[in-house]
């Protein structure tokens, strides 16, 4: 049942795909946005993500929440949309603002870690790196249980394979030990949950976290590189990146990791408390 249950979803998922991209990017975007309000906005799982925001932002109000509700399931019904536009988002309806800072940063001969949370539409991310600055950065991802899925938005956020991504596993982590090796770039969402991971506090609650992207930013002399992706308005977005975390003291000596996710996680708070339409509430972040 599961098997045949996945191959539709496959298919459901493959004739969105064929659908927006015949269409114009932008075109496709406001559908999907408006597939988001309408359908997505009046699921049960809207409930989840309720829950989580009255916990980060007490001070929320009803009418508050359900305009972020309905923005964040906006962003996502144009994040599904944009899958097959990625390469022309990338080049041509993403400004990145700080370009040249940016680019000193991918001349510089240490291996880069940009980290980031499931903010605007994070794809963007890579390609707009990619299609702007000829700079391929190694994607890491929470693989979906469907295979179909998988292997469709695979060859979405690639490019049809001109970036890597490699699913979180423990397989791979020889391959993001590669990459750091040859001096190339990971890019990290590190907004998830990890069981196994650092109790940190994220909007004043604890919140576990993967600490690999500090210990592997250590390990590898790394530049640990906060990035962002802004939904401007539509299908238009800003790419920011911020200046480089402090891994090391001023005698040399690394920094305590739980120090470093906390730099991070405030980082990503102050983002979401900007723009929490754009945040993905519906991950279970913090612990039970």
């Amino acid at each position: 049942m599961k098997k045949a249950s996945y191959f539709l979803e496959g298919i459901l998922l493959n004739a969105l795909f064929i659908f927006f991209k015949i269409l114009p990017p932008k075109t496709a975007s406001n559908i999907g946005g408006w597939l988001g309000r309408n359908i997505g906005a009046k699921l049960g799982t809207s409930r989840t993500a309720r829950l989580h925001i009255m916990k980060a932002m007490p001070d929320t109000t009803q009418d508050k929440a359900d305009k972020i509700i309905g923005g964040m399931w906006d962003n996502l019904g144009r994040i599904i949309a944009e899958y097959p536009h990625l390469k022309h988002i990338g080049a041509n309806l993403t400004t990145i603002e700080n370009k040249e800072e940016l680019a000193s940063h991918i001349n510089d001969p240490r291996p880069i870690i940009f980290i980031g949370g499931h903010i605007g539409n994070w794809e963007i991310n890579g390609s707009a790196t990619f299609m702007q600055l000829d700079h391929a950065v190694n994607l890491t991802y929470r693989a979906p249980n469907n295979p179909w899925a998988d292997r469709l938005l695979e060859k979405a956020r690639t490019m049809g394979g001109k970036l890597k991504a490699f699913p979180k596993s423990r397989k791979s982590g020889r391959l993001l030990i590669n990459t750091l090796k040859n001096h190339g770039s990971l890019g990290i969402l590190i907004d998830q949950k990890y069981n196994e991971g650092i109790e940190v506090d994220f909007f004043g609650m604890a919140a576990m976290t993967n600490p690999v992207f500090v210990q592997l930013a250590q390990k590898y002399n790394a530049l640990l590189i906060p990035i962002r992706c802004v939904r401007k308005k539509g299908c238009d977005f800003s790419l920011i990146t911020y200046e480089p975390i402090d891994l090391f003291d001023d005698n040399g000596d690394a920094l305590e990791i739980k120090d470093v996710i906390k730099d991070a996680n405030a980082l990503l708070e102050g983002w979401i408390k900007e723009k929490p339409e754009q945040w993905l509430w519906l991950h279970k972040r913090w612990k039970d």
